[in-house]
């Protein structure tokens, strides 16, 4: 069993000829190089898993060997070869890139141990960097699907916002894909490699929201019994993006505004003062300037929000996206699911064209995978659609045939709106979690739409 390939580069014969004896015995692969210049070309063309790099040779020594190495292959392992006369020089190549150094004359089970320990940190970091790697794909601008003139606009605000240190409000309908574009900012800017942290601002009630965000100290109040860091100091350098802003109590948007402006703030109950550096995207699914109006919200932080406004569009304003949107969640589900859905028919595309998405985005995404899931053929027909999905739409057209007087297209949406909620809350008995399942929302988005369109879920 090959455990991983290793390049001794040493410039004596002994010591390359009793590590190839070791190494090979112990199952590893082993490239010899006499020296830096040997070694360097070798790089151009192979890739190794460890390298032991004697730091004294004639010519090239370690110090100048290593950084073209790291430049060429990254995360490749390497290992110093030291005298116990060059320790220093050996740690100062640990701060250019080496795992670690040993020096000679070197026990066989110490030598083995240390490579074992440094194949097992290179196979996290290649995990790690691979996993980086699925999120900047899942979260790159492509990501965001869609060729409608309102989306290309989006996508102009999304990759002239990325780089920049700009504060960013999102604005849009739930399930429009906010969250997805605050992390294609992110993934995208120079605090990728640093945390984007998530705050469901309505999910908790203002005490513990602060405490949440800022931290606390010991004793700060009942139940804190130990120091405790918040998600701003968790966010350092990187971003934190809060979902839903409007739910933020007055209070907590006072001391918001003061990070903002200042970038410190205290922990709750604390003294000392904190510093940090953290891009904040807020998101909103109502206009906050009505909220100002109400007095719900304060002015002066909606000004330091609303540095780049990006606002996304419902998806019945861009329903010319909706084909490509199913295409895409066909692919993604029956990969997961173990299918080949290659398509939908004339008939549902045009039944997915038609329905007004009170949802948005979400709302699709969760039919196409209910759909994929127990779909029998190739083709997703009009029978593969839930009954709850199609029979508001029959009923639409049904009475806009027998109707004389033509309602405005918004007029028309709230109805289909209110009439598909009755529905999905009455085959749900009148619970709203479970009929926000049916609809594909979240409970707390379809409690908003009920409010909204004035539905009396108790008499359903």
């Amino acid at each position: 069993m090959n455990k991983g390939t290793i390049h001794v580069i040493d410039d004596e014969p002994i010591i390359r000829d009793i590590l190839e004896q070791l190494l090979t015995g112990e199952g590893y692969t082993v490239e010899l190089s006499a020296s830096g210049e040997e070694a360097l070309p070798k790089f151009e063309a192979a890739t190794y898993d460890l390298v032991l790099l004697d730091l004294l040779m004639p010519g090239l020594g370690g110090l100048e060997v290593l950084p073209t190495i790291k430049r060429l292959r990254p995360s490749t392992a390497i290992i110093i070869i030291t005298a116990y006369a060059s320790v220093e020089s050996a740690i100062e190549a640990m701060k250019i890139g080496a795992y670690d150094y040993i020096q000679k004359p070197f026990k066989h089970e110490e030598l083995l141990l240390t490579i074992e320990r440094a194949l097992a940190h290179k196979t996290l970091q290649d995990e790690n960097n691979r996993l980086k790697e699925e999120l900047r794909q899942k979260f790159s601008f492509s990501s965001i699907l869609g060729r409608s003139k309102v989306m290309e606009h989006v996508f102009g605000l999304i990759k002239a916002a990325a780089p920049t240190r700009s504060t960013i409000l999102v604005q849009g309908e739930s399930g429009t894909g906010k969250e997805l574009v605050a992390r294609a900012i992110h993934t995208n800017s120079n605090r990728s490699s640093f945390p984007f942290i998530t705050v469901n601002s309505g999910a908790l009630p203002p005490d513990l929201l602060e405490s949440h965000l800022f931290g606390h100290v010991k004793g700060a109040f009942t139940g804190a019994v130990s120091e405790k860091q918040g998600l701003f100091e968790a966010a350092d350098k990187g971003t934190i993006f809060f979902d839903e802003i409007s739910t933020i109590g007055l209070e907590t948007q006072a001391k918001l505004l003061r990070v903002m402006q200042d970038r410190e703030f205290m922990r709750l109950g604390g003294t000392k003062t904190i510093r940090v550096d953290v891009r904040i995207i807020a998101a909103t699914n109502v206009d906050l300037e009505d909220l100002i109006a109400q007095r719900t919200f304060r002015m002066d932080l909606y000004y330091r929000l609303n540095v780049i406004k990006i606002v996304l569009p419902p998806l019945r304003e861009r329903r010319e996206d909706i084909p490509m949107l199913v295409k895409h969640f066909l692919d993604v589900f029956s990969k997961e699911n173990g299918k080949n859905i290659e398509g939908v028919n004339k008939d549902v595309l045009e039944l997915l064209e038609r329905h007004p998405w009170p949802g948005n985005v979400r709302e699709l995404e969760n039919l196409i995978e209910r759909t994929v899931v127990f779909a029998e053929d190739k083709i997703i027909t009009r029978d593969s659609l839930p009954d709850l999905f199609i029979a508001p739409l029959d009923s639409e057209v049904e009475e806009s045939a027998i109707s004389e007087a033509a309602l405005d297209l918004k007029e028309r949406t709230l109805a289909f709106q209110k009439r598909l909620i009755e529905t999905a809350l009455a085959k749900a008995n009148g619970v709203q979690k479970t009929a926000a399942g049916l609809l594909g929302v979240k409970p707390t988005t379809l409690n908003e739409m009920i409010k909204r369109l004035d539905i009396n879920s108790g008499n359903l």
